[in-house]
C-alpha cells in the first residue's frame, strides 16, 4: 500500500468520524431540547377552583408565599416549590357545655360549624402560613378550639335573655368568630345552633311565662272580641225592635 491509498483511507475515515459525530451531535441536542421542554412544561401548574396554590420559596421581597385560586403559575426549579390547600368544607361539632352568661348563668349550647378555607386574598396569606402541610382532622381540631373559645367570650358578654334570641345570638357569634378564624385564613360558612338550655332551668320558666302572656293575650283578645259582638247584636236587636215599632205606626 503506497502512501497515496493510505492518506486516501484516512480522509474517509476522518469524513466518517466527522459525520458521525456531527448526527450524535444533533440527537443529543434535540434530546436535550425535548428533555428541557417537558421539564418546563411540567413546572407549570393549574390551579383546579377547589383549591389554592401556594407557591413558596422565593417568590418576592416581603412576601413569604404566593396564592393563586384558579389560573396557573410557573414554578421555578431550585428556588421555588409548591402546594395545594383543599378548599372542602370542614364540618365541625361543638359540644359547648357550661358556659357562664352575664350573669353567671351556665348554658348548653351544642351547635355545628361549617368552615373553609378563605378565598380573600387579604386572607389566603394566612392559611399558606399557619395550615399548609396540617391534615384535614388538625385543621378542624385548630378551629374548633377557637371557635370555642370565642363562644364562650360572646356568651359572658350577653345576658340569658338575648341568648335565647337565636338571631341575635347568631349574629353575636358570627362576628366574634369570623374574626378568629381569618387570623388562620378560615372563613365561616354556616353556624346552626342545635339547642340552647340552661343548669338552672331559667329559660325553661322563661318560655312558660311567655306562653302564659300569650294565652292571657288571647283570652283577653277573645272576651273583647265578645264583648263586641254582644254591643253589636244589642244594637241590631234595638235596630229591629224600632222598625216594626214604626211599622206598626204605619
Amino acid at each position: 500500500m503506497n502512501a497515496t491509498t493510505l492518506l486516501s483511507q484516512m480522509s474517509r475515515s476522518a469524513a466518517g468520524s466527522g459525520e458521525s459525530f456531527l448526527i450524535i451531535l444533533t440527537i443529543s441536542a434535540l434530546a436535550f431540547g425535548i428533555g428541557m421542554t417537558i421539564f418546563f412544561f411540567s413546572r407549570y401548574q393549574k390551579c383546579p377552583s377547589d383549591r389554592i396554590l401556594v407557591v413558596y420559596g422565593k417568590t418576592g421581597p416581603r412576601q413569604s408565599a404566593k396564592c393563586l385560586h384558579g389560573g396557573a403559575a410557573f414554578i421555578w426549579p431550585v428556588i421555588q416549590a409548591y402546594e395545594f390547600l383543599d378548599l372542602t368544607p370542614i364540618p365541625i361539632d361543638i359540644p359547648l357545655e357550661g358556659a357562664l352568661t352575664k350573669q353567671n348563668i351556665r348554658v348548653n349550647i351544642p351547635s355545628t360549624f361549617t368552615v373553609g378555607i378563605s378565598t380573600d386574598p387579604s386572607v389566603m396569606s394566612n392559611a399558606a402560613e399557619r395550615l399548609l402541610g396540617l391534615q384535614l382532622s388538625q385543621v378542624r381540631d385548630l378551629a374548633r378550639d377557637m371557635i370555642l373559645g370565642s363562644m364562650r367570650y360572646v356568651i359572658s358578654t350577653m345576658d340569658i335573655e338575648a341568648i335565647n334570641d337565636r338571631d341575635q345570638f347568631i349574629e353575636q357569634i358570627v362576628d366574634g368568630v369570623e374574626g378568629e378564624l381569618r387570623r388562620v385564613g378560615l372563613r365561616l360558612i354556616n353556624v346552626n345552633i342545635k339547642d340552647i338550655t340552661d343548669e338552672s332551668g331559667y329559660l325553661e320558666s322563661l318560655g312558660k311565662e311567655a306562653l302564659s302572656n300569650v294565652d292571657n293575650r288571647i283570652n283577653m283578645d277573645v272576651t273583647q272580641e265578645i264583648a263586641a259582638l254582644k254591643e253589636e247584636l244589642k244594637e241590631l236587636k234595638l235596630a229591629i225592635q224600632e222598625i216594626r215599632t214604626n211599622s206598626q205606626g204605619v
